[in-house]
C-alpha cells in the first residue's frame, strides 16, 4: 500500500509539472503594438490614450478602443517629464489614467527567472528519482546474502503451541521434553559435563507433524525460534546459500538460547558428490556452511537446530553423524487412539454433536496423517454448514472421509444404465471376495457413486492398526483385487476398462511377493536394486543382480500367483452367484450399502428376494 501511495504521488507529481509547462507555454497572451514615445504623445494629445501603466521603464498603453499597445520611457525619468519634453498638452494628459506598478523581486523571478529554471529543475527532480531508485537496488544487493528465516518471539499474550496442541506422538514428545529442558536450564546439564546436543533430525512421511512439534518445542522452551525451508537458502547466484547460512547462525546466537528449524533440509542437505556441477554446486556449499557452522558451535552457546525431512535415505552422511544432529526422531502415522486424540483436538474449536463416537471415525481412518485428520474435519464442517447445520454430524464426517480418500463426489457423471450395472456388479464382487476370505480387510462400505476417478468403490477397512503384513495377507488381497474383475467376466462374458487399478495393484503386490518379500517359491531373498538419482530425488531404473533365467522364473511367479487369485475369486463368486446377484441389484436400488446392511445381505436375503424365488420355483413346477 505504501509503495502504491508513493509511486502515485510522482506520477501527480509529474503531471502537475507538465500540466504547468504547458499552460506556460500555451496561454494565449493579448496582441500588442509597439509604439514610440512620439507616436505615444501624439495620441495622447488627439485623446486616443485611455490608461497607461507603468512598470519600470515599461509602458503598457491602453487605447479608447481596447487595442494594447506597448513602449518604453527614458530610464530614470519620469514619465510626466519625458511626455513634456515630447510635447504632450498637460490638459489632455489629464484624462489619461496613469498608473504605477511598483517591480517586486518576487514578480522578476515569476516572470524572469522561473521560466529559465524550470527546464533544469524537471531534470535535476528526475535525476534524483533514478538514482534514489538505484540505491535503493544496491541496498537490496547488500541483503541479498541475509538470511531470510522468518523469527516467533516468545510475546506474552500471544497464544503459543506447546505439546498439550500435539496428539499422539508420545515417544517423540518424551525424547524432545530433554531439549526443552536443556534450553530452560542449560547450566543444570554442563555442570554435569554433558554435552550440548546440536540438531534434532525429524524423519516421518508427509504430514505426521514434523514442523507443529518444532513449533511446540519452542512454545515449550519460550525461546525465539527461527524457521527457514531448506530451498530458501539456494540461489542462482554463488555464495548466497553459504552466507544465509552465516547470516541465520549469527542471529540465532544474538538471541541465545534459541531454536532454529530447517523444514525440507534435503532440499540442500543431499549425499555431496552426486548431482551436477561437482564441488562447485552452489548446493554443496551451502551444506559445507551449514555442516561449519553446526561443528562450530561454542560448548555453551544454547542455541540447537530441529530439521525436518521425509527423505533420511538421501541426505549426506556428514549431516547425520554425532555432534551435528545427535538425535533422530522418528514421527510414524498415528494409531488410532492417537487419531482419536488428534480428532478430539481439531474438534475444540468446532460444534461437534454429542452421539459422534469419535473412536469410530478414528477406526475408519487408518492410515491417516495428522494433516489429513484435520483436514477430514474441516471438510466435514464445511459439509455441515453446506446442509445449513448447526452442528457437524456422524454423517458429515463419515462423507468427509471418503472425500478425503477418493475425491469429491462426481454427480454430474451420470453413468448409463449398462455401466451402472457393470460397475454394480464389480463392486458387489470385490466386498463379497473380501467377506469371504478370513485373512482380508473388512467391508465397512460400497458404493456406486462416482467418485474422483473411480465409477464406484468398495471400502475396506482393518478392524485394527497394521504394522506387519503376512503372506496370507496378501494372497487373500488379490484376489479381492481381482473380484471385480472376475465378476465382470462371470456376469457379461466380457471385461471392462473399469478393473486397470485394480490390475495394476495386484501385479504390484505379486511382483512384490517374489522380489522383495522373499514369499515365493523362489525362497528368502531379494531381486533387483532400485537405483535413485540423489540430486533429483527420483528413481531412474533397477539394477538387475540376477540372470535372464532367473528373471523368466520370476515372471512365472508373478503370474502364478495372479492365476491362483483368479482362480480362487472364480470359485467363490460362482459357489455365491445368487448372494452377488442380490448385493448388484441392492446396490442398483440404493447405490449406497453401508456395513450394517452388507453383512445383512449376506446373512439374510431379503423378503423380496425369497418370495421372487418362491414364485420362480413355482413357475418351474407348472
Amino acid at each position: 500500500m505504501k509503495n502504491f501511495l508513493k509511486n502515485l504521488g510522482v506520477v501527480l507529481l509529474v503531471f502537475l509539472v507538465i500540466s504547468g509547462i504547458v499552460m506556460l507555454f500555451n496561454t494565449p497572451a493579448p496582441k500588442t503594438t509597439d509604439v514610440t514615445l512620439n507616436e505615444l504623445a501624439s495620441q495622447i494629445n488627439d485623446g486616443k490614450v485611455k490608461s497607461i501603466e507603468v512598470n519600470g521603464d515599461s509602458l503598457s498603453i491602453a487605447l479608447d478602443d481596447d487595442t494594447q499597445e506597448k513602449s518604453r520611457k527614458e530610464a530614470e525619468a519620469a514619465l510626466t517629464e519625458s511626455l513634456k519634453n515630447y510635447g504632450v498638452d498637460p490638459v489632455a494628459l489629464r484624462n489619461v489614467n496613469v498608473s504605477i506598478k511598483d517591480s517586486t523581486t518576487t514578480a522578476f523571478w515569476i516572470n524572469t527567472v522561473i521560466p529559465f529554471l524550470l527546464p533544469f529543475i524537471i531534470i535535476g527532480v528526475f535525476l534524483w528519482y533514478m538514482m534514489r531508485s538505484a540505491q535503493r537496488g544496491n541496498n537490496q544487493a547488500l541483503s541479498f546474502g541475509l538470511s531470510k528465516a522468518r523469527l516467533v518471539s516468545p510475546q506474552k499474550g500471544k497464544k503459543k503451541i506447546t505439546f498439550s496442541d500435539v496428539a499422539g506422538a508420545e515417544e517423540a514428545k518424551e525424547e524432545l521434553k530433554e531439549i526443552v529442558e536443556f534450553l530452560k536450564h542449560p547450566k543444570k546439564f554442563l555442570d554435569l559435563g554433558a554435552r550440548i546436543p546440536k540438531g534434532v533430525l525429524l524423519l516421518g512421511p508427509p504430514g505426521t507433524g514434523k514442523t507443529l512439534i518444532s513449533k511446540a518445542v519452542a512454545g515449550e522452551a519460550n525461546v525465539p525460534f527461527f524457521s527457514i525451508s531448506g530451498s530458501e537458502f539456494v540461489e542462482m547466484f554463488v555464495g548466497v546459500g553459504a552466507s544465509r547460512v552465516r547470516d541465520l547462525f549469527k542471529q540465532a546466537k544474538k538471541s541465545a538460547p534459541a531454536i532454529v528449524f530447517i523444514d525440507e533440509i534435503d532440499a540442500v542437505g543431499r549425499h555431496r558428490g552426486a548431482g551436477l556441477g561437482g564441488g562447485h554446486d552452489e548446493r554443496e556449499q551451502t551444506l559445507n556452511q551449514i555442516l561449519v557452522e553446526m561443528d562450530g558451535f561454542e560448548t555453551d552457546t544454547n542455541v540447537i537446530v530441529i530439521a525436518a525431512t521425509n527423505r533420511p535415505d538421501v541426505l549426506d552422511p556428514a549431516l547425520l553423524r554425532p555432534g551435528r544432529f545427535d538425535r533422530r526422531v522418528v514421527l510414524d502415522l498415528p494409531d488410532i487412539k492417537e487419531r482419536e486424540a488428534i480428532l478430539k483436538i481439531h474438534s475444540k474449536s468446532k460444534p461437534v454433536a454429542k452421539e459422534v463416537d469419535l473412536k469410530k471415525i478414528a477406526a475408519r481412518t487408518p492410515g491417516f496423517s495428522g494433516a489429513d485428520i484435520a483436514n477430514l474435519v474441516n471438510e466435514a464442517a464445511i459439509l455441515a454448514a453446506r446442509r445449513g447445520k448447526k452442528v457437524i454430524e456422524d454423517d458429515e464426517l463419515r462423507v468427509s472421509i471418503e472425500k478425503v480418500i477418493l475425491g469429491p463426489e462426481r454427480k454430474s457423471k451420470i453413468l448409463n444404465v449398462k455401466e451402472k450395472e457393470v460397475t454394480a456388479y464389480h463392486e458387489a464382487g470385490h466386498a463379497l471376495i473380501a467377506s469371504s476370505l478370513k485373512d482380508a480387510d473388512p467391508v465397512q462400505k460400497v458404493s456406486i457413486i462416482s467418485r474422483g476417478q473411480a465409477a464406484g468403490y468398495t471400502l475396506n477397512v482393518p478392524q485394527e492398526d497394521k504394522r506387519l503384513y503376512t503372506r496370507a495377507y496378501f494372497i487373500d488381497e488379490l484376489s479381492v483385487l481381482l473380484g471385480g474383475y472376475v465378476s465382470e467376466k462371470l456376469t457379461f462374458g466380457d471385461v471392462t476398462t473399469g478393473a486397470s487399478n485394480d490390475l495394476e495393484r495386484a501385479t504390484n503386490i505379486a511382483r512384490n511377493l517374489v522380489t522383495r518379500y522373499g514369499m515365493s517359491n523362489l525362497g528368502p531373498r531379494t531381486f533387483g536394486h532400485k537405483e535413485e538419482l540423489v540430486f533429483l530425488g527420483k528413481e531412474i531404473g533397477e539394477d538387475k543382480n540376477y540372470s535372464e533365467a532367473t528373471a523368466k522364473e520370476i515372471d512365472e511367479e508373478v503370474s502364478r500367483f495372479m492365476s491362483d487369485a483368479y482362480k480362487t475369486s472364480e470359485k467363490i463368486l460362482t459357489d455365491k452367484k445368487e448372494t452377488l446377484e442380490r448385493i448388484s441389484k441392492t446396490l442398483l436400488e440404493k447405490e449406497t450399502l453401508e456395513q450394517e446392511e452388507f453383512n445383512e445381505l449376506l446373512e439374510n436375503p431379503s423378503k423380496e428376494s425369497s418370495s421372487n424365488q418362491e414364485s420362480v420355483q413355482k413357475e418351474e413346477k407348472k
